[in-house]
């Protein structure tokens, strides 16, 4: 069964997530440098069957475009490119990185282990697709 993809894109890092075959949990998968991470999305997806993408859209308090939204759907023509039968979804990333830093917080995660980034994407990414499979845009 095929699963469904988050992406928390970075200008650094990426953090990704990934639901089960049944689509009911959302889980981490990898934090990954923004460089590699055409390259391990490929790789990935020829060990993997994803029917969909989740990259989540940042975006002010106001809806209007950061600083990195532009990149973020540059990244999702990219992929419409690269994966072309594969459906590509935004979707809105506000407060993520705060809930995930939280929820690191509220599971007792040492300071240091916060403190490292890579983990906060991951977690953020996991927050997207929970999100996202909440969702009525899923069904």
């Amino acid at each position: 069964m095929a699963r469904v993809l988050a992406i928390d894109y970075g200008k650094k890092r990426t953090g990704l997530a990934v639901t089960d075959p049944l689509k009911i949990i959302a889980t981490a998968l990898e934090t990954v440098l923004t460089v590699d991470l055409l390259k391990y999305l490929v790789e990935y997806m020829q060990k993997e069957e994803v029917e969909q993408i989740v990259l989540g859209l940042p975006v002010n308090l106001n809806s209007q475009d950061t600083d990195i939204t532009a990149d973020v759907r540059k990244f999702a023509d990219i992929l419409r490119t690269q994966f072309p039968a594969i459906p590509v979804h935004f979707y809105d990333e506000r407060f993520t990185s705060k809930m995930a830093l939280q929820s690191m917080i509220d599971s007792g995660t040492k300071k240091k282990d916060r403190r490292e980034k890579g983990n906060l994407d991951k977690i953020s990414a996991v927050i997207i697709l929970q999100s996202f499979l909440s969702s009525n845009k899923f069904f």
